[in-house]
């Protein structure tokens, strides 16, 4: 709820609870909760007079958006923020921009970074029902089986050219550095997948992403997960913007209509990509 793309990283989680517990018992996080029931301080928004920034991430699930443009609208002077993403904590997600933000609000001025950027075809990929299908087959065979399925996948990104930066619980992120090796990569994989009996679905979307040592980050990869979600089983779903790059190379594609990524500012034009042949 408070950090839901690092949910599924088992470090984060650890630390998440020792942070918790060491802070209060649940017993006294309850009561804390509880007891700012009543309080109501809107009748007191408009005597505050020291400078004011609020932050707010678009998709938050712990602390609703509103709240904060509520906030910002009748504090005299406030500055509102309204940030991508659905991370609760500072801490979590784009940290930068929180960082950036809030020196510049301190001191007057933003500071300069110099982060190191490219161009790139995210791909995220995930399979259909896994919880289901890991109940069904038991702990042995389920993990024999999504062994196999990161053999395929792993054998497609080779032959493609695509990086792998993550596996991402039973899916993977990766990069291309064209959006027709990635389409190519993503239609293998789902081919290669159902032989095993699994299907899944994939999300793309290209635009420019931030170089984190091995990892990624930026909106285009915040865009690429909110695209696979929208994604059917079976399907490979990409934005307009990977339709647009491949026009003329032969790909099929079904419009999916305009939808609202959660955490995502604007509407998006989404696209199913034909099977290969079709």
């Amino acid at each position: 709820m408070v950090a839901p793309r690092e949910a599924a990283d088992a470090s984060v989680a650890h630390w998440v609870r020792m942070f918790l517990v060491s802070a209060a018992s649940f017993a006294e996080q309850y009561e804390g909760i509880r007891s700012l029931g009543p309080v109501d301080i809107r009748g007191l928004l408009g005597s505050i007079q020291t400078p004011v920034l609020v932050l707010h991430r678009t998709g938050d699930r712990a602390a609703d958006v509103g709240a904060s443009r509520y906030m910002a609208e009748r504090i005299p002077g406030a500055r509102f923020v309204e940030l991508p993403g659905d991370a609760h904590f500072p801490f979590f997600g784009d940290q930068d921009t929180v960082v950036e933000l809030a020196q510049e609000f301190l001191t007057g001025a933003r500071p300069a970074v110099d982060r190191d950027r490219v161009l790139a075809t995210v791909l995220f990929t995930d399979i259909v029902d896994s919880t289901s299908r890991a109940a069904g087959l038991g702990d042995r065979r389920w993990h024999h089986l999504l062994v196999e399925h990161q053999e395929v996948v792993r054998r497609q990104l080779a032959r493609y050219r695509g990086r792998e930066v993550k596996t991402t619980g039973d899916g993977f992120l990766a990069t291309f550095d064209g959006p027709a090796r990635a389409i190519r990569a993503a239609d293998a994989i789902r081919a290669g997948v159902r032989e095993l009996g699994l299907e899944v679905r994939v999300g793309l979307h290209t635009g420019e992403c931030e170089l984190l040592g091995d990892d990624i980050g930026g909106i285009a990869v915040h865009i690429a997960a909110r695209v696979l979600a929208q994604a059917g089983a079976g399907e490979i779903c990409c934005s307009r913007t990977v339709k647009d790059l491949v026009a003329g190379s032969g790909f099929a594609f079904a419009d999916r209509g305009t939808r609202s990524l959660k955490g995502v500012p604007d509407s998006w034009q989404l696209y199913a990509v034909e099977p290969a042949g079709r």
